[in-house]
């Protein structure tokens, strides 16, 4: 699996009106239906109220490329232009956990 976390960085909120019309208009909803999507989450750190963290993780980079072709990423471009949202970008790559990892998390 592939997790990029995308910091949408604004001003005057519009990192956060960005990703509300994003789940608002459906875009959001469609992107997760995408074959190969395994999570496509907003959230919004605590002390940066001008930021908004996309957690974006695909199950092959095969179905990253697939989705950056899609019609998706021209609305995408099309609001972050709109609402004038600069990036900044984490890629990984997942591997298992280590047993000896096991015994620190609580499940």
């Amino acid at each position: 699996m592939i997790t990029v976390n995308l910091y949408y960085k604004g001003t005057k909120g519009n990192a956060r009106r960005f990703a509300e019309e994003m789940e608002k208009s459906g875009t959001a909803a469609k992107i997760r239906a995408e074959k190969g999507n395994v999570r496509y989450e907003y959230f919004y750190p605590i002390n940066d109220p001008e930021t908004v963290l996309l957690i974006d993780a695909w199950e092959s980079q095969e179905a990253i490329e697939v989705h950056h072709a899609s019609p998706m990423m021209e609305t995408i471009i099309k609001l972050r232009e709109k609402y004038d949202l600069h990036m900044k970008v984490e890629r990984y790559v997942s591997e298992d956990l280590p047993e000896t990892d096991e015994g620190f998390i609580r499940k």
